[in-house]
């Protein structure tokens, strides 16, 4: 009889909906039974040797909260069939996983909470965890541990959930029973297999787990999921294809993010309209198909889209793909494609006015430290040639040796999301807020835009919620690098910098109001009716040995427009409240 290898995860769930993904140690037919009668049932489908499913529960009430079991039956079993319950274990220490449907008022609070960035390794003694306690970790041990605690509605993961680049010791040690780990790519991944144990270590750690089986979740890649730096310009592209390892590497990691994350993304009514999901669940191996799509997708992006939007009633997010559709060429240089690009402005502006607010999920910030954000445009300016080809050389250099890659490294695609948003808040049927949603930066902050000139500004409020990472760490000098990058000589250097590129002023101007932040954190945003509200809580270990999430930041979003502007021009945000100094 097969057994559950990994999950469940619930994935999808809106007010009478849910998807829920498993892996399984060998075929079978996957049930999903609840207490309230609902129930789903699917076949795996195998890739690459290993068995999945991903199972759509319908007929749940809207506002509804009810416990699910997973049950395994053998291959082919008719479906009246029961089982053998496999979720949730014997003697689990976790409540029971619930599917909660999305509540069937508008007034009703939605929490997201969001973050990026979890290097998944764990020691044996965690008291000794070298990059501090797990956010996720700690916020499923405060959920279990307390009923009373609101839980998210949706947990938002933007990028970096597993570190292809970057393996613990443990996993070094499975790579090296499999290959000579001397060679390239050493103790990195190489293939979809060594990916699946990636997500095993991941997910298979008991608090994750259990908080993934009753916390939805809405994930996006970045960098590290593949490889530092992915796609960061044309000279890196052409050096990675070079390497004997990469063609695997690239084909694993596209493959295992269908698997693994993207198809969860996707509502049962989109799921059953993907042409290569009907396909892969309609052969005995499907691995030759999505072999086939990875290899296609690396070569034109054209040929997949791993955006999406979703709707949470009022609630309108729209995930942003800001890695796989990049366009590389110095001479026409964009973070998103032109196809990208507008189908990201039909899925913000289409039916606007139904949603009292706008989330932007991308893992790269928009708006950056003043400072960093006049260093990637100045080196972009000079990668283009702006100053000749010696300086071309140095800045493609420096780009690759410092990360600069993001929105401020593409101008012309940072003016036109800035352009968007503005055009997303403005006119009457402008929703209340407009957030941009990241992480990557191993820090939180918030920071506001004010748009320049005397003509018409958004009426909407608008933040960028930059908020990393969730298990991982930060150099003392880069803290102090960030810091600079917010102060008034950061931002003196950054002009000096945007002269010497010959840079155009951007059509906005943006401060800090809340942060920086270091450590293991999440934010969480609170959206009921036309009011938002924020909370940063960040992972600390007790001198007992135990963890706690600590509230070192709260503040109200809705209340605090200035003459119909986002952001006004100083001072701390209306409704602020802190706890602690963070």
């Amino acid at each position: 009889m097969a057994g559950l290898r990994l999950g469940p995860l619930l994935r999808y769930v809106d007010a009478q909906s849910a998807t829920v993904w498993v892996e399984t140690d060998a075929p079978c037919v996957v049930r999903i039974r609840c207490d309230d009668g609902s129930a789903g049932t699917e076949h795996t489908w195998q890739v690459a040797g290993h068995h999945y499913a991903l199972v759509a529960v319908t007929g749940l009430a809207p506002g509804s909260e009810t416990p699910y079991q997973v049950l395994l039956d053998e291959p082919g079993a008719p479906p009246g069939g029961s089982g053998e319950k496999v979720w949730p274990p014997p003697g689990s220490r976790f409540p029971a996983s619930t599917i909660r449907t999305l509540p069937a008022s508008a007034d009703e609070p939605l929490r997201f909470a969001f973050g990026s960035c979890r290097w998944s390794a764990t020691p044996s003694n965690a008291a000794h965890d070298p990059v501090g306690p797990d956010a996720l970790d700690t916020l499923a041990a405060t959920l279990a541990a307390d009923a009373r605690r609101p839980r998210p509605h949706v947990l938002l993961l933007l990028g970096d959930q597993v570190y292809a680049d970057q393996t613990s010791d443990a996993t070094a040690q499975v790579l090296a029973a499999r290959r000579d780990i001397a060679e390239p790519p050493g103790k990195q991944v190489a293939d979809y297999e060594e990916y699946t144990h990636l997500y095993d270590e991941s997910w298979l750690d008991p608090e994750v787990r259990w908080l993934l089986s009753t916390v939805p979740s809405c994930m996006i890649f970045d960098d590290h999921d593949v490889i530092d730096d992915w796609n960061t310009s044309a000279a890196w592209l052409a050096r990675m294809r070079a390497t004997p390892w990469w063609r695997e590497r690239i084909l694993g990691g596209l493959m295992s993010y269908w698997v693994y994350q993207h198809l969860g993304n996707l509502s049962p009514a989109e799921l059953a309209a993907d042409e290569l999901y009907a396909r892969v669940r309609a052969v005995p191996d499907g691995t030759d198909l999505v072999r086939e799509f990875a290899a296609d997708a690396d070569t034109d992006p054209a040929c997949a889209r791993w955006s999406y939007r979703r709707e949470f009633g009022r609630v309108r997010l729209v995930m942003i793909d800001t890695r796989a559709t990049r366009v590389l060429d110095e001479s026409n240089r964009a973070m998103l494609d032109k196809t990208e690009g507008e189908w990201l402005r039909q899925a913000v502006l289409d039916g606007r006015g139904s949603y009292d607010h706008l989330l932007l999920g991308s893992s790269l910030p928009w708006l950056l430290p003043h400072l960093i954000h006049a260093a990637e445009g100045w080196n972009a300016a000079l990668c283009a040639g702006e100053r000749g080809p010696r300086w071309a050389r140095r800045g493609e250099f420096l780009r690759q040796r410092a990360d600069l890659e993001h929105w401020a490294a593409f101008p012309g695609s940072f003016a036109a999301l800035t352009e968007l948003i503005a055009e997303a808040g403005s006119g009457p049927e402008a929703p209340t807020t407009v957030c941009v949603l990241s992480g990557d930066v191993h820090h939180a902050y918030v920071a506001e835009p004010h748009w320049r000139g005397a003509g018409p500004h958004p009426a909407s409020r608008v933040l960028q919620l930059t908020c990393s990472p969730v298990h991982n760490s930060i150099p003392g000098s880069l803290q102090a690098g960030f810091r600079f990058g917010w102060s008034r000589s950061g931002r003196w250097l950054g002009k000096l910098l945007a002269r010497h590129g010959r840079l155009t002023r951007p059509a906005v101007k943006w401060r800090r109001t809340g942060g920086p932040w270091f450590g293991n954190q999440l934010m969480t945003l609170t959206l009921a009716g036309r009011t938002a509200r924020l909370a940063l809580d960040q992972a600390r270990r007790e001198k007992s040995g135990g963890v706690r999430l600590v509230t070192v930041w709260r503040a109200a979003l809705s209340d605090a427009r200035v003459d119909g502007k986002s952001g006004g021009t100083g001072g701390p945000a209306p409704g602020t409240e802190r706890s602690n100094s963070g």
